[in-house]
């Protein structure tokens, strides 16, 4: 079938791109033109303008009365100075490079905030900043960039050296060290060489301590939760994670409370730990499992520690030695990204875009929306897109935006987390939650709003594809397990709510990247998130039995990163640029190409019109179903993408993808 959005009902006339041009924005030419309504070769391209425009956030520090909040997804990336007494955005710094900002620290005189970002390589000329904030009107100057790839944390002793650390290189991630007086930045050396990422620091006069795991690329040999001391004195590391947290798949947060240093962890499986340690004595510790699978942000108000999960806050007494949860009155907070006590209050940073003050003893709230405070809403980098009946739905950080293709008009939906990838069936927008929220629902009809409808597999917490089973009437999500490797399949029934999964369906390390569906067979695409080990396996699967009908390898020296079937024919492309073909009679790959020029990464596919198509960071192309020829649609289309490229069809035929930060409707009409 042509369409995976399944619906053949044309419940709104889309009257082609030049309807869609006088509600959104100007054509943009492609390899040729149509005229409105007819269907001779040709390609027209329409700008919707901005696909999802918010103020997105990923950290936040108080220092004073402000809150310094760090920017996620947007260019370029940015810091704001929140006031709390007057909740209002009050100061603003842009940076020269990066797109994200995950971490920020303070130095002890309250002068300088260091900031350092997520880059998108390791050409990027800086990843470590100093800010001013005596001085707010003066931008952040940048300070250089320690040797990985992203600064996932950052830590100031009392000194005033500043320590780093993160990941993103071939090598293990390292600690790092900056020196004000020089403005030398070093590697201190790598304590745990099997750590993929790591996304905890904290340091006094004498000590740092680096808290480091597996929680992106788990799996094989990848450690899983290391925390060690560094002696800042000898340059030497010594190992002190507590033993009750050695299953877990990281270390999440550290902090320095008074005479203790506060710990905690990701979890997977199991519940993540929060803990708490005598700095003067590694081994006396108290160790309690949290509500959730992530305990981070952490924030000290009298003899209390609070901090968040992904359930809520939690707190821990320091005189009673327990945790308990804090009743929020129902207030959905999302991801936090940032506690701190402010006053005897909280001030919690919410992935939704807004700050909350809580009073933690009856735990009532109060919600400042950042853009209404002040905080500028500009585009972000996009996730998964779905059209049908009328409607494109764009995957934010926090929010779907639902926009209306007659009129133009954008409604931001509130989801937690982010939608990877999503579908239109028979006009409700369903979507594979990312981190670990499941498959999501939304009726646009029903007044409902977005509702949860099932749930992953405990482990399995990143969704990458979503494609429908016309033949069992299923859902089909492709998932993958960042924390111990490997994936699933799950299915949903939306006739009776059920939902299946199957752990590993692949084999025990190869996650299902991509999933294609026909006649009943649902085609499964292996990655591996280890260097080493077996990738690009094709699995047909029974998804009503749970079981393997055969497989095939596609060869590839890298991981399957997207499938379509058209005919008797599975199209395939690798995350290398790989182009392959399986005759799915013959059970054979029966073709393969080169294609690194016009797809050098992640990509996604959709049948249309009766042609495949193929979205890739840079271009829009198709494969002929017959003759396999490759064609591009859209050259340097170069798609603001957060975590790889989409495409989507509505019933209509219409193509939908990126441009930059904007939504682009493509009308392409193939020769034939």
């Amino acid at each position: 079938m042509d369409s995976p959005l399944v619906s053949r009902r044309r419940i709104v006339q889309l009257g082609g791109a030049f309807a869609l041009a006088a509600a959104a924005g100007p054509m943009l030419a492609g390899p040729a033109s149509a005229a409105p309504g007819q269907k001779k070769p040709g390609t027209v391209v329409t700008d919707l303008g901005p696909a999802v425009e918010q103020f997105s956030l990923m950290s936040s520090l108080m220092m004073g009365d402000t809150m310094f909040i760090g920017s996620r997804n947007l260019d370029p990336p940015r810091v704001l100075g929140y006031h709390v007494p007057s909740r209002k955005v009050v100061s603003r710094t842009d940076l020269s490079a990066g797109y994200t900002i995950q971490a920020m620290a303070a130095d002890p005189g309250g002068r300088y905030l260091y900031i350092g970002t997520l880059s998108k390589s390791m050409a990027e000329p800086a990843n470590l900043f100093r800010w001013d904030v005596t001085t707010p009107s003066v931008p952040a100057v940048a300070l250089g960039r320690i040797g990985d790839r992203d600064v996932r944390d950052l830590a100031v002793a009392p000194d005033g050296r500043v320590y780093a650390v993160g990941g993103g290189a071939t090598t293990p991630p390292a600690l790092w060290e900056y020196n004000p007086a020089t403005g030398a930045i070093s590697s201190l050396g790598i304590p745990d060489p099997k750590a993929t990422l790591a996304r905890a620091v904290a340091a006094t006069a004498t000590t740092v301590f680096f808290g480091a795991g597996s929680v992106l690329g788990g799996g094989g040999s990848a450690s899983k939760t290391s925390l060690f001391a560094y002696d800042r004195a000898q340059g030497t590391f010594t190992s002190i994670a507590p033993a009750e947290t050695s299953g877990d798949p990281s270390l999440r947060e550290l902090a320095i409370v008074g005479d203790k240093l506060a710990i905690g962890t990701s979890g997977s499986k199991d519940p993540a730990h929060f803990a708490i340690m005598d700095l003067a004595d590694y081994s006396s510790y108290t160790v309690l499992p949290s509500n959730g699978v992530t305990v981070k942000t952490f924030a000290a108000v009298g003899e209390k520690i609070y901090y968040s999960t992904d359930k809520g806050l939690q707190v821990y007494s320091t005189t009673a030695n327990t945790i308990s949860d804090v009743d929020l009155k129902g207030q959905d907070l999302g991801e936090i990204w940032g506690v701190d006590g402010h006053q005897g209050r909280l001030q919690v940073s919410s992935a939704y875009g807004f700050i909350a003050d809580i009073n933690p003893a009856d735990g009532t709230s109060t919600t400042t929306d950042l853009g209404t405070a002040g905080a500028p809403v500009d585009p972000q980098l996009v996730m998964g897109i779905a059209a049908g009946a009328g409607r494109v739905y764009v995957g934010g950080t926090g929010t779907v935006v639902e926009r209306l293709l007659r009129t133009g008009k954008k409604t931001y939906l509130q989801l937690p987390g982010e939608a990877k990838d999503a579908l239109v069936l028979k006009g409700t927008l369903y979507t594979g939650q990312y981190n670990s929220q499941g498959i999501w629902g939304y009726d646009p009809r029903d007044g409902q709003g977005p509702r949860r409808l099932a749930a992953f597999p405990a482990g399995q917490n990143r969704p990458l594809d979503v494609e429908w089973d016309e033949k069992h009437g299923l859902i089909l999500v492709g998932v993958q397990d960042d924390a111990d490797g490997g994936g699933s399949l799950t299915t949903y029934s939306p006739k009776t709510g059920k939902a299946t999964s199957a752990v590993n369906p692949i084999d025990g390390v190869q996650l299902v990247r991509a999933v294609a569906c026909e006649d009943g067979v649902a085609y499964l695409g292996g990655d591996n998130a280890q260097a080493a080990g077996p990738r690009g396996t094709i699995v047909a699967w029974d998804p009503v039995a749970g079981r393997e009908l055969w497989r095939v390898e596609s060869g590839q020296a890298k991981g399957v990163a997207s499938l379509a079937v058209k005919g008797r024919y599975l199209f395939g492309l690798s995350l290398g640029g790989g182009y392959f073909v399986v005759d799915l009679r013959s059970r054979a790959v029966v073709h393969t190409e080169d294609l690194r020029g016009i797809c050098p990464g992640f990509s996604a596919m959709v049948v249309n019109r009766g042609f495949v198509y193929a979205a890739s960071d840079t271009t829009v192309f198709r494969f002929d179903p017959k003759t396999f020829e490759v064609e591009t649609v859209v050259a340097e289309i170069n798609g603001g993408w957060y975590s790889g490229p989409h495409i989507a069809n509505d019933e209509d035929g219409m193509l939908y993808s990126m441009r930059g930060r904007n939504l682009v409707a493509i009308d392409d009409h193939p020769r034939r």
